[in-house]
């Protein structure tokens, strides 16, 4: 490697710093214009001595900074877009898989029988305690606890498939 380290060292101490103001006018992100400036003298250095003597450095440097920095900001917006994209897409697989799983919990309660299902639907719609139910059907309270019992289980085979998707849908 023949290359000339003192041209080269010079223009980076002279320029450096002014072209990180420059580029953080584009990104905004003092840590991110040095990464880009950084990125952009590398790029130099490794075409420094095949540049033509007549080359305006300071030209160059500017202009590459520049490029990289637009390049960085399309590049960016284009990440914003698929992630955006991506986490609308998971929205609404979740609304999908949520009405899908409406529609089965209505299909397997609707599949009880009758008394089961009224007192399921006692229980668990209008928040009513086993007495209470008990006394609203005049029945006894272990009549009530085993139509549960059989109703839950019931729901539990119907619905096993989708007891991951209840579980992610109903925690915090």
């Amino acid at each position: 490697m023949t290359k000339n380290l003192k041209p080269f060292e010079q223009l980076f101490k002279e320029h450096f710093k002014p072209l990180c103001g420059f580029a953080m006018k584009y990104v905004g992100d003092l840590d991110e214009a040095k990464n880009l400036v950084h990125e952009v003298f590398i790029s130099f250095w490794e075409k420094f001595d095949t540049l033509p003597v007549d080359t305006h450095y300071r030209s160059y440097l500017y202009t590459a900074v520049r490029n990289r920095s637009l390049n960085h900001l399309r590049d960016r917006k284009k990440l914003i877009a698929l992630e955006n994209a991506e986490h609308k897409m998971a929205e609404e697989n979740t609304a999908m898989e949520t009405a899908e799983l409406e529609k089965e919990i209505e299909y397997a309660i609707n599949s009880l029988p009758e008394k089961c299902r009224q007192i399921f639907e006692l229980s668990r719609y209008e928040g009513l305690k086993y007495q209470e139910i008990a006394e609203k059907l005049e029945i006894s309270v272990k009549t009530v606890e085993a139509q549960m019992s059989k109703a839950l289980a019931t729901l539990r085979t119907h619905l096993g498939e989708f007891l991951s998707l209840i579980f992610i849908l109903i925690s915090p």
